[in-house]
């Protein structure tokens, strides 16, 4: 039986998240089994390296899967684009080792999240950031992130829907910069819990606003309490750019 690993690219406006549901046919995971599924004559189900919610998108999700299927991967790589839906794309077929696991092998992930920060809305990226008309102080942004490098509890960041035993992950940078109105922030990390990203970039907005200091982020980390960080920012902003093996 081989082993398949995919990287995967895909606009999640549409969708409501990555993993299958039951009784709905909007996940990217299921989009992509029925049409393995249908090229393999096969039962595929395929393990993604992570979740995303409803509404964010990725640039470099992974997944695997096994079959018996012979077919060459160019030709499988081809066939998915064909009927896979317009906003999914499988950049990358390769065939891995038999223990290859898209989730539990990874080491280090990179989020995204864009902030569109002028008075209007641009009708171009309105899908594809966050948008906020008060201007928002980078530079106060940056001092707060700080904080949040290194490996720490991040209790506070995280909702309480979420099931980890542990809250404590390692952040290994952030870096926030900003061009023609359009604010990016990066975050890499060996692993990140139920909106973590969201939560992060929705207390450095207030840090931003100037409504938190950049000092307080390091108060809200250490006091481990969900209700003294900002609020979740919205899904359309964030970005799974690359998973590493």
């Amino acid at each position: 039986m081989r082993n398949i690993k995919l990287l995967i690219k895909y606009d999640g406006s549409k969708y409501k998240g990555w993993q299958r549901l039951k009784n709905s046919d909007k996940s990217i995971q299921q989009k992509i089994e029925e049409t393995l599924s249908r090229i393999t004559q096969e039962d595929i189900k395929i393990i993604g390296s992570g979740r995303t919610d409803a509404g964010v998108h990725a640039i470099g999700q992974v997944a695997n899967f096994k079959t018996n299927s012979d077919m060459i991967l160019n030709d499988l790589q081809d066939y998915l684009n064909i009927y896979l839906p317009q906003d999914i794309v499988i950049g990358e077929v390769k065939e891995v080792h038999d223990r290859f696991h898209s989730r539990y092998n990874a080491i280090r992930k990179t989020y995204l999240y864009k902030i569109w920060n002028e008075k209007y809305r641009n009708p171009f990226v309105r899908n594809y950031s966050e948008h906020i008309n008060e201007s928002l102080n980078v530079e106060a942004m940056e001092k707060g992130a700080k904080f949040l490098v290194g490996e720490n509890d991040f209790s506070s960041f995280v909702t309480s829907k979420s099931k980890k035993k542990s809250n404590v992950r390692t952040i290994y940078s952030i870096d926030i910069t900003k061009s023609d109105g359009l604010i990016e922030i990066k975050i890499v990390g060996n692993g990140f819990l139920y909106n973590m990203v969201r939560i992060i970039v929705g207390t450095l907005i207030e840090v931003g606003k100037g409504n938190l200091k950049p000092q307080k982020v390091n108060d809200i980390l250490k006091k481990k309490n969900r209700q003294l960080a900002g609020p979740t920012a919205s899904a359309q902003g964030l970005y799974l750019v690359e998973v590493e093996y």
